[in-house]
């Protein structure tokens, strides 16, 4: 039995190898507000977030499509796709409890365990029989109707009977009947488990069977015993309850008897425990993805499916597009912004301080990380094409793990980029190269982004430097975006960008007169 949750018919991969610059992604973008908010403290729901999240930029629009319409029924449907996933959870829970580690290491322990962990999958199975039963028509993405259409087919009544039955012979309430052969040294092989075949007679041969039998014991009627001959007779011998060494032969004649019936059981129980260890992991996405709409839900805040476009297009278009990181810490509403970048391959974003310019570029990469492993999206309104590679180039502030200045920080940071360029990948920059005076980090990021744009590259880049931006804003491209983090008529922030043509001035002013009139008062 297989989920096929998160790929149509691949099972998903934990332990997949993560993006190279992972750390760089959680760090610039603040995933970790993201992932924390899906898991609800739950590790094992963190660990399914990190990865799905950031594996997600190697799907395709396929995936990405068959995911969305998964979490559209989840998102309908959230009660019962709670329960699905409890039942997992508790059943894989169970099996552990049942686990005693060496003490399984013999046959006849190794059937005790399964059979306890069998009757108890059997309960858990049928639960989800009439999940499937109950709730089918409710369902309508390709990936749960498959599903509950392989747990109705595979886990018919007739299934449940057999196995059933089965249990119930294995449990072995009769004895056990073993034949084996003798081999060299006059030792034991060939043990073979055998079915005891019980005779089913009619009233009038009962009655048959014990007159042949007095007229044996009388002597009597020679001619008539002798047509039935007596069956061979039985040997029993009994084991005192003190002869420990022969009690410890009978139990290894019984293991040898019963090993192969053992293993096979063990066998299908980690089959079925395989199962739910699959629905459990690739459930959690799921769970993870209600977890983190509700609690925008309970914000307000808007989210919506993305549309992806295939690789190779310039595609970036969104209404309403918000971080919603920040909104998670803040624990309120926040600004939106608007996006038209259909056909654009560098958008760079300048304008006033702590005017909501890297808040915006986080919100870029977060909306990309999300549509890609088939999330919903913290916008109106977003569409995108896809990448296979995510890059951030944020500026770092200095630290004692610094072995060099900040520039040569960067410079370094950059050439690692540079050898792991793909050729779909898309860059953000927030306010690199900033680390030098204007003249010298605007002629480093005109050079850097010139080759990156030659490359056929999407780049969105924050920045101050205004002859970086302005030499750009001049070749007057097509292909060029420039938005502009503007400010009110009383100096406060709108946090909205608007197209623009780059400004020389970043209103650094406005902040020095608003941190000072604080301290000195007014003049």
């Amino acid at each position: 039995m297989k989920a096929y949750l998160m790929f149509k018919n691949t099972d998903y991969n934990l332990q997949q190898k993560l993006p190279w610059n992972e750390q760089a992604l959680i760090q610039d973008l603040e995933l970790n507000t993201m992932l924390n908010a899906m898991a609800q403290g739950d590790k094992f729901l963190l660990e399914v977030a990190k990865s799905a999240v950031l594996s997600g930029l190697n799907n395709d629009v396929d995936t990405i499509l068959y995911r969305q319409d998964i979490l559209k029924d989840c998102l309908k449907n959230s009660s019962i796709i709670r329960d699905i996933y409890n039942i997992s959870v508790e059943s894989i829970e169970k099996e552990r409890k049942n686990y005693w580690g060496i003490l399984y290491k013999h046959p006849s322990n190794i059937l005790h365990r399964s059979l306890d962990v069998m009757e108890m999958f059997m309960v858990r199975l049928k639960e989800l029989r009439v999940i499937a039963d109950k709730h089918y028509e409710k369902f309508e993405s390709g990936g749960f109707r498959r599903l509950f259409a392989m747990l109705q087919k595979e886990l018919d009544d007739e299934y449940f009977i057999c196995i059933q039955n089965q249990l119930k012979e294995l449990e072995f309430r009769q004895g056990i009947l073993v034949s084996a052969s003798l081999g060299k040294g006059n030792k034991g092989s060939n043990y073979t488990l055998r079915k005891f075949q019980t005779k089913k007679l009619s009233w009038f041969m009962l009655l048959l069977d014990d007159f042949i039998l007095r007229q044996r014991q009388e002597g009597k009627m020679q001619w008539l015993t002798s047509l039935f001959p007596e069956e061979p007779g039985v040997y029993t011998f009994y084991i005192n309850s003190r002869d420990e060494s022969s009690i410890r032969a009978f139990s290894q004649l019984k293991d040898e008897g019963i090993n192969s019936v053992a293993n096979s059981l063990a066998q299908s129980c980690d089959h079925i425990m395989g199962f739910f260890r699959m629905l459990q992991l690739e459930l959690g996405f799921y769970i993870g993805g209600l977890n983190l709409y509700d609690q925008l839900a309970n914000l307000r805040e808007p989210v919506s499916f993305p549309k992806p476009v295939s690789a190779g297009q310039h595609i970036h278009s969104a209404k309403g597009l918000y971080d919603l990181c920040l909104a998670l810490t803040m624990n309120k509403k926040i600004v939106d912004n608007d996006l038209t970048a259909d056909n654009k391959n560098l958008v760079i974003i300048t304008g006033a301080n702590q005017g909501g310019k890297s808040t915006f570029l986080r919100s870029i990469g977060l909306s990309q990380l999300m549509m890609q492993c088939g999330m919903f999206v913290a916008a109106n309104m977003f569409t995108s094409n896809i990448c296979d590679s995510l890059i951030t180039h944020f500026k770092r502030e200095e630290d004692i793990t610094m072995t060099s200045g900040k520039l040569d920080e960067e410079l370094a940071r950059m050439d690692i980029i540079v050898n792991n360029l793909t050729s779909n990948s898309m860059l953000l920059f927030n306010e690199s190269f900033a680390a030098t005076n204007e003249r010298e980090g605007s002629e480093i990021a005109r050079q850097i982004v010139s080759v990156l744009l030659e490359k056929n590259l999407k780049v969105f880049f924050v920045t101050h430097q205004y002859e970086f931006a302005h030499g750009f804003y001049e070749m007057n491209k097509n292909y060029f975006l420039f938005l502009l983090a503007g400010r009110q008529t009383d100096t406060t922030r709108s946090f909205k960008l608007s197209e623009g043509e780059p400004l020389q001035t970043s209103y650094g002013e406005d902040l020095y007169h608003n941190i000072f009139s604080k301290v000195l008062g007014p003049a």
